[in-house]
């Protein structure tokens, strides 16, 4: 995201922006790559609901909460890309309240890695994530990647919300 110290981060949670729904994808190379035909859409204080389930020293992706409101809404899966928009929105937002009501730090993306748009991009989440005692590792050679070790071993059951 850019210029986010003009952005009204906790406003765009609140909006809903027509959502949740769902609907009816028709493009054959969707429905391979999903696994269905139903696709989600989750407002945006739903993930940020999501994301505070994750407690101290436990994780979850992105995906995982995806997963989570496709199942508790009979759909195939959630749309991926407002996904992505809607946790970092959330991100921000707690980060302009100046709270840890939602600990942001705590949700990763795919395969454990850390996002670089969240406040203070990988080396904020990186010192968070450190602090409750997950190590980061590094991939990459010139596009560095980071990483939480072994993270699976840390995930957290999201429940329904």
């Amino acid at each position: 995201m850019a210029h986010e110290e003009r952005k009204d981060f906790n406003a765009m949670l609140r909006d809903g922006k027509d959502m949740p729904k769902t609907q009816l994808v028709t493009d054959p190379a969707a429905i391979a790559k999903y696994g269905g035909s139903r696709m989600y859409f989750a407002p945006p204080i739903d993930y940020d609901r999501a994301m505070r389930q994750a407690p101290p020293g436990r994780l979850t992706t992105v995906g995982e909460i995806r997963a989570l409101f496709a199942r508790q809404n009979g759909a195939d899966f959630t749309e991926p890309i407002t996904a992505g928009v809607f946790v970092s929105i959330a991100a921000w937002a707690c980060a302009q309240r100046g709270d840890d009501s939602t600990p942001w730090w705590r949700t990763l993306k795919a395969g454990g890695e850390l996002n670089p748009k969240y406040p203070g991009g990988v080396d904020e989440q990186r010192r968070r994530l450190e602090a409750e005692g997950h190590a980061v590792i590094v991939r990459g050679r010139k596009n560095l990647k980071y990483y939480v070790k072994d993270f699976e071993q840390s995930l957290f059951p999201l429940e329904f919300l």
